[in-house]
Parts: C-alpha cells; sequence; structure tokens
C-alpha cells in the first residue's frame, strides 16, 4: 500500500499531470483512499497494541477500572475491524461509483405505490445516514397515493457498492390503510441499481437502436416543472430497457443523463451476460436478473424482515422501513464473496 501511495505521488509530480483533467482528478482520488486505506491500518494496529497493554495491566494489577478499560478499547477495535472488513468486501470493478437506483412497483395499483413510495423513502434516509447525496432523476406520481416509478442518483464513495445488495423484488405484507375491511395484502415492487459509468467506459448504441420520447416533467423540481416537455425517455428497441430523466431543465441535458444511463445498463447486462457463461462452463447455477423476490417485509401478523439469499432477519421491521440496511448489505457482501468461491 506505501507502494501504491509512492507511485500516486511520482505520479503527481510528472510536468503534464494536469494535461488531462479528468486522468488527474482520478490519480488524486486514488491516492486520497490509498492513504485513508493506510491510516485505517495504522489505527488499528495501534487499538491492537492498546489492547494488549491494557489487559497486560490488568493481569499486573487485577485492577477491574484497567479490565473496563480493555472491554471499551475491544469494542471500539471490533467494531473497526467489521469496518475495515466491509471496505476490504467492496472491491468491485464499480463497487466505488455512484449509483443510479430505480424503484417500480408491482400490479396492485394503490397498495402497490404507496409501498414503493415506502421504499423511496427507506433509500432516502438510508444515503442521509451514510452522508450520501440523492439526485431525484425521473418521479412519476402514482394515482391517488404513491409512486408509479422513481430515478435516484446516489452520490458518494462505494454507493453503487453497498446498494447493489438491493437489486430484486422486495415484498411486503401489511394490513393495508387503504382496505376499509382492514385486510392483509401483499405488495410487491422491483429495484434496479447501476452504477453510474465514468467516460473510460465505451459503450456503442446504434442510433437506430433507440427511440427518444420527450414529456413534460412531474414531482418536485422548480417553476420549470410542467410548462416545457423537457423530461426525455429513451428506449432501447433491441433490449426493450427504458431510461428517462427529468432532474434538467434542458432537454438536451436530459437526454445526455437518459443516454449516460442506458450505457450503464447495456455495460451492466453484458457483464451479467459473461457471468453467465462463466457461470455454465463451471457447471455452477448463477441467478442474475431483476426479478428474483430478494426480501420480504412483513408488518403483520408480525414484525420481520429477511432477505432470503443470506438468511439475514431482524424482528424490527420499522427501523428497516427508516434506512436501517447496512446489516443486510454487510450480510450480503459476505454471501457474495462466499458464492464466487
Amino acid at each position: 500500500m506505501e507502494e501504491d501511495i509512492a507511485d500516486y505521488e511520482h505520479q503527481m509530480l510528472a510536468p503534464d499531470f494536469w494535461d488531462d483533467n479528468d486522468k488527474a482528478q482520478k490519480v488524486i482520488s486514488q491516492l486520497n483512499e490509498a492513504k485513508a486505506s493506510y491510516q485505517t491500518i495504522q489505527d488499528l494496529v495501534s487499538q491492537v497494541d492498546d489492547l494488549g497493554m491494557a489487559l497486560e495491566l490488568y493481569e499486573e494489577s487485577q485492577d477491574l477500572d484497567m479490565l473496563s478499560e480493555a472491554e471499551d478499547i475491544m469494542t471500539v477495535t471490533s467494531k473497526a475491524l467489521n469496518n475495515y472488513e466491509l471496505q476490504l468486501l467492496l472491491s468491485g470493478p464499480h463497487d466505488s461509483a455512484n449509483a443510479i437506483l430505480e424503484i417500480h412497483p408491482g400490479a396492485g395499483g394503490t397498495e402497490s405505490q404507496d409501498w414503493g413510495s415506502m421504499l423511496l423513502r427507506m433509500y432516502q434516509r438510508w444515503a442521509d445516514k451514510q452522508g450520501f447525496q440523492v439526485e431525484v432523476l425521473d418521479y412519476q406520481a402514482g394515482d391517488e397515493a404513491g409512486i408509479k416509478s422513481v430515478t435516484l442518483e446516489i452520490k458518494g464513495h462505494n454507493a453503487y457498492g453497498y446498494l447493489k445488495s438491493e437489486k430484486g423484488v422486495h415484498r411486503l405484507v401489511r394490513i393495508s390503510p387503504f382496505d376499509s375491511n382492514a385486510r392483509r395484502h401483499t405488495s410487491f415492487a422491483s429495484i434496479e441499481v447501476t452504477p453510474e459509468m465514468d467516460d473510460s467506459i465505451e459503450i456503442e448504441i446504434n442510433p437506430d437502436d433507440i427511440r427518444v420520447d420527450t414529456y413534460r416533467a412531474s414531482g418536485a423540481g422548480g417553476q420549470h416543472i410542467n410548462k416545457t416537455s423537457s423530461a426525455v425517455r429513451i428506449t432501447h428497441i433491441p433490449t426493450g430497457i427504458v431510461t428517462q430523466s427529468q432532474a434538467q431543465r434542458s432537454q438536451f441535458q436530459n437526454r445526455d443523463q437518459a443516454m449516460a444511463m442506458l450505457k450503464a445498463k447495456l455495460y451492466q447486462r453484458e457483464e451479467e451476460e459473461r457471468a453467465k457463461e462463466m457461470a455454465a462452463i463451471k457447471g455452477q447455477q448463477l441467478e442474475i436478473g431483476w426479478g428474483s423476490q430478494i426480501r420480504s417485509y412483513v408488518f403483520h401478523p408480525y414484525s420481520m424482515v429477511k432477505d432470503h439469499r443470506t438468511g439475514y432477519e431482524v424482528g424490527n421491521s420499522q427501523a428497516v422501513i427508516d434506512g436501517d440496511l447496512d446489516g443486510f448489505m454487510d450480510a450480503y457482501l459476505k454471501w457474495q464473496v462466499q458464492n464466487q468461491d
């Protein structure tokens, strides 16, 4: 790691370092990440040394205050080790990227659309806790309540690495607030997650393969909303992939945003196809795609949220809906590594 830091610093000394600003910024980002990782390791070593010293002093003195101090150091060190392990698990080629997250309620009208809005709030609250920035790229309001669909850009280091665990179908079981007979309902919503790609990823798209539609934006966004058809929807005809953006004032900016999202989805589709081919060669059964049900949220007759891939579950469903997703993401990253072996 020290060698990596020295290499990045050497690159920054080159006379032509700032000739390519994007490349320069990438090197600076890599240097900062390497320095942060190095400092984390140094802090962990120091904490372990402090723990060893505290335990030695307790053995010599049998001082209960010293034992209490050792326990406190152990708690802090254990938490730091778990966080560092999580960082090591976020080593995929695009894990450090920003994430594009889409919410698509299933059939069921108002009930499912309300479930979609609950998921929107859940991911916004999770992102706030992480210190991530959230931008609503597209918002389609529900007929009576909730949403028809939402596209978010979640900006922050490792945003995609964390949120890739959320891709799939999320199932809700509850007493419906829209049912006058207070019956139990089951609702579904699909979550799609793609990394935000940089310009180094090249995807060729035939202009004849896409259809571009414009429409009036809806939802929060300023006075320009609904006054002009600035929102853009792009359909990739061969695959049926649809991307849309209404976050920008300019139709051209929204078109660029939607096209960037399309390229990211096509790139991810290619990666998934390659993964399927490799799994077939190895004789593995690999589940890839948007359609699989990954998690159930039960509000009635009991409280539970369970991930069907990892088996991780918690009894406090309200805390999860309020954005407490770290346990599920941690369990998924560990499960993913085990299933790649």
